[in-house]
């Protein structure tokens, strides 16, 4: 009898770790980037992440497959990070890139049309930066300039 009453404890044990696991399912962190340099001023990417640290997906997102690196322009933890991603996606599907491969997180509009619609979902922001900052980019903007003046000038 002993044991079945441990048995039936592990189970309870067992069955509240798998809700509690479950509830944590939705939990994370949704981000707004964009890619200035690779992809122009009206391109944005809204997605999730449940990575500890989720500047390691945006640096992931960011290798050798484009030609600079992404800005960040909103990055915030929520317990319903899948119903905020999901719900943004709803709201930008007229905007939506890749009808075929929904997967594909893209759209066509500015860091500013999103905050507007970010924000009438998780109420106050803590931080949004509206404009990207673009480093290499804009580097490499002034380098082609100051090459093309000397050229001019020759």
């Amino acid at each position: 009898m002993k044991r079945l009453q441990e048995q039936i404890v592990e189970v309870d044990s067992a069955i509240e770790s798998v809700d509690a696991r479950a509830a944590n399912t939705r939990a994370g962190y949704v981000y707004v980037i964009s890619n200035l340099g690779s992809f122009g001023e009206k391109m944005v990417k809204v997605g999730m992440t449940r990575r500890l640290d989720p500047m390691e997906r945006i640096r992931e997102l960011s290798d050798a497959s484009v030609p600079f690196n992404f800005d960040v322009h909103a990055l915030f933890f929520s317990n319903d990070a899948v119903g905020i991603e999901n719900s943004m996606h709803d709201r930008l599907s007229g905007y939506r890139v890749n009808e075929v491969n929904r997967r594909r997180e893209f759209f066509r509009a500015t860091p500013l049309e999103v905050k507007a619609h970010l924000s009438q979902l998780t109420g106050q922001l803590l931080e949004f930066r509206e404009i990207a900052e673009a480093i290499e980019y804009r580097q490499t903007l002034r380098m082609q300039t100051a090459t093309n003046e000397l050229a001019e000038s020759e």
